[in-house]
This record gives structure tokens, C-alpha cells and sequence, in this order.
């Protein structure tokens, strides 16, 4: 009832839902909404990049779900898939800023990026009408509080989970003074605008530095022969950890590394940007990090 109310949600949209349903982004945003609204939803076995644009010409969806491996995928269809859109929505993984610019650019629609989670179900979204800001995960909807704790979010909700399955004490360990801790590193704009850093478990401390992969991802992201990059830290006898890019493309090493160091304070920079054919993901495209290290 919430994302109903948040976005917009009505029994006249059409959802085109292609997001597997063991995860809370279909079931609970995708079923859900549909089963509440009542709107007319085709739902897919899978996403297929192939086929992508003849679903949405043959459907006229007014409602998407996707992840950010999606939007870049439906970059490269046909302007006439947005004609009958009234809202893209994209979560599970963070929209790179070029994508949320060139999909703007391409498509004339504002991206919608929210953040969750399978024990909170929905957190943060950007507002349906004011500004969608790009690197945002927006404000706290309606019920739900967050805060900031040693870099960490933290939240309250009623749709919080009751706990671990037959697991108390992951349960005990996830849990201060009713707060669940996300695991996720946040900030905040002054003017409350939460912007994701990355995973606890990802953060790199390099030195005693603190250095978030996200900043480094993105940068590197906007250089040219760059699909696809993730960075990741790998153990170090003099700095404990530093950072490594793996790098889909054929954008040359010394041309990346002197992006990062004109833009980068020198700690930050990759100590080796390897070329991989692709990165490793799960269902819903986040990138395995731990299968890369």
C-alpha cells in the first residue's frame, strides 16, 4: 500500500514484470502491487534483451520494475518502447549516473531509484513528483525511520522481518535497540537526499584510509571503453588492503589509471585494472564481489 501510494499505482497501469520471484523485488513490489491494485500485469519467465522490445510494444506497459543490468540492456532498443511508460523504476543494485543520464537522454524518462531490502522490503525511494536525483536512493517513505550509525544505515519499519529463519543468533547480531543494521555504508544530503556507498563488507581500509568502491566504480564507469567495472580489495603486507578494478572493455590500463589519479586522491587509485570478459552476478545482476577476490 505504501509504493502504491508513493508512486502512483493504480488499477489503470500495465506492469511488465520480467524480475525473478524468489526475490522481494518482484514479489514484494511487483506481485504485490498488482494483486492490490488490481492493474494488468504481464509477468515473464526471464528478461531477454533479445525480445525486450517487442514485449513492450506488443504490451504498451505503463509500469516497469528493473535493475540496472536491464537499463543498460534497453539502451540499445528502439525509442517507441517508452511510448505508453509512465514510470521506470530501478533498484537492487545502484544505477550508474551515465546510465540514468542516457536513459533521460534516449528515452525522456527520469529513472525512479529506490532501495530495499528482502528484511525491510522497501526503505528509500526517490519522490514521484519533484526531483529524481541521479546516485540517490532519495527519502524514507511514508512509516519507515533511518539512521546513520558509524557510517552504517539502520531502520525501523512495520514491514521490518521478525528474524532469521531457526538462526537467533544472526538475528541478535542484526538487531541495536530495535534498529535493523542494513550492512549497508549510506549518506545524507543537507537536504535529505541518502546517497549508498557500498557494502559494509565491501568498504576498503587501505592504510588506515577508508576507501569506498562505488566512488571509484563511478569514475571509472564514465571512461571511454568502459562496459562494466567492479573494484574490489585484496590483502597487502604494507597496507593491509588496496584497491583492484576488474574491468570489462577494451579501454587501455594507463588510460584508466590516469583518470583516476587526476581525479582521485592517490590512495584511491587501483593498484592493477584487470580485464575480465564479464563480472559475475547473481539473478538480479549484483556483481559477486567475493567470487572476484
Amino acid at each position: 500500500m505504501n509504493l502504491l501510494a508513493a508512486w502512483q499505482i493504480s488499477s489503470a497501469d500495465r506492469l511488465l514484470l520480467v524480475l525473478p520471484l524468489f526475490h522481494i523485488h518482484a514479489l514484494g513490489n511487483g506481485l504485490h502491487c498488482w494483486l492490490n491494485s488490481g492493474c494488468r500485469m504481464r509477468l515473464l519467465e526471464r528478461f531477454d534483451h533479445r525480445t525486450a522490445a517487442d514485449q513492450f510494444l506488443d504490451f504498451q506497459p505503463t509500469l516497469f520494475f528493473g535493475v540496472p543490468t536491464i537499463y543498460v540492456r534497453l539502451l540499445e532498443a528502439p525509442r517507441e518502447i517508452a511510448r505508453s511508460m509512465r514510470l521506470f523504476v530501478s533498484g537492487s543494485a545502484p544505477l550508474p549516473v551515465h546510465v540514468f543520464d542516457g536513459f533521460r537522454d534516449r528515452f525522456g524518462h527520469t529513472i525512479l531509484e529506490r532501495y530495499g531490502m528482502t528484511e525491510a522490503f522497501m526503505i528509500l525511494s526517490n519522490p514521484y513528483d519533484g526531483e529524481r536525483r541521479a546516485g540517490t536512493v532519495g527519502f524514507p517513505l511514508p512509516g519507515v525511520s533511518v539512521r546513520i550509525v558509524d557510517g552504517e544505515l539502520q531502520v525501523k519499519s512495520a514491514t521490518l522481518f521478525a528474524g532469521y529463519w531457526r538462526n537467533d543468533a544472526a538475528t541478535s547480531a542484526a538487531f541495536e535497540d530495535g534498529w535493523f543494521k542494513t550492512g549497508d555504508l549510506a549518506s545524507v544530503s543537507e537536504d535529505g537526499y541518502y546517497r549508498l556507498l557500498g557494502r559494509r563488507s565491501d568498504l576498503i581500509i587501505s592504510g588506515g584510509f577508508n576507501i569506498y568502491p562505488r566512488e571509484i566504480e563511478e569514475l571509472l564507469a564514465e571512461q571511454r571503453g568502459v562496459a562494466e567495472v567492479a573494484v574490489v580489495g585484496v590483502p597487502d603486507d604494507l597496507r593491509g588492503e588496496v584497491p583492484v578494478a576488474y574491468v570489462v572493455g577494451d579501454a587501455a590500463a594507463e588510460d584508466l589509471e590516469r583518470a583516476c589519479r587526476e581525479n582521485l586522491a592517490s590512495f584511491k587509485v587501483p593498484r592493477q585494472f584487470i580485464r575480465v570478459d564479464s563480472l559475475p552476478r547473481t539473478a538480479l545482476g549484483k556483481v559477486q564481489k567475493n567470487r572476484l577476490r
